[in-house]
């Protein structure tokens, strides 16, 4: 009919609709000074705060992601500690501030629970970096772990062995 829209054009309408969907990104950041996941954890349980019930963990870091909506719609922080990415956070929040000095700073609100997942060698670097979700490492209950996680520094050997 002369009134109807091609299906080709269905189709790429459809197609720029999900190519403007928000897609989720992620960070990646060292832990520097973290000698394991317990002493992480008890590192941000004392930053931690409880406000209307939820508990959030604040990191500072001087610059702002640009990509920050990205990062909010479904985004984590995952952490590498001692060389490897162990555990990530879901972002819940980003704020951004001005201290003391006059510098600026930004807070990523994360959620206090930390989400094993499946141990991945990285090397360092300064600062934070972008994730993708294709190249973020899977959740280790995802992958199908179970029972009780090894400890650190034999995780670590095996690893540097090419046995996990």
């Amino acid at each position: 009919m002369p009134g109807d829209i091609p299906a080709w054009r269905a189709m790429l309408g459809a197609v720029q609709s999900f190519n403007t969907a928000i897609m989720a990104l992620h960070l990646i950041k060292l832990a520097v000074g973290v000698r394991d996941l317990d002493h992480l954890a008890e590192l941000q349980d004392r930053r931690a705060v409880t406000t209307d019930g939820q508990t959030r963990v604040p990191v500072y870091t001087r610059r702002l992601p640009k990509r920050g909506d990205e990062l909010l719609a479904g985004g984590s922080i995952y952490w590498v500690v001692k060389g490897s990415v162990l555990v990530r956070q879901p972002i819940l929040a980003i704020d951004t501030g001005t201290d003391a000095e006059g510098e600026s700073f930004c807070t990523l609100h994360l959620a206090a629970d930390r989400v094993p997942t499946v141990p991945t060698p990285h090397r360092p670097f300064q600062g934070w970096r972008y994730l993708t979700t294709e190249a973020a490492p899977q959740d280790l209950s995802a992958a199908g772990g179970a029972g009780e996680a090894l400890p650190a520094d034999m995780a670590a050997e095996l690893r540097a062995l090419g046995l996990l």
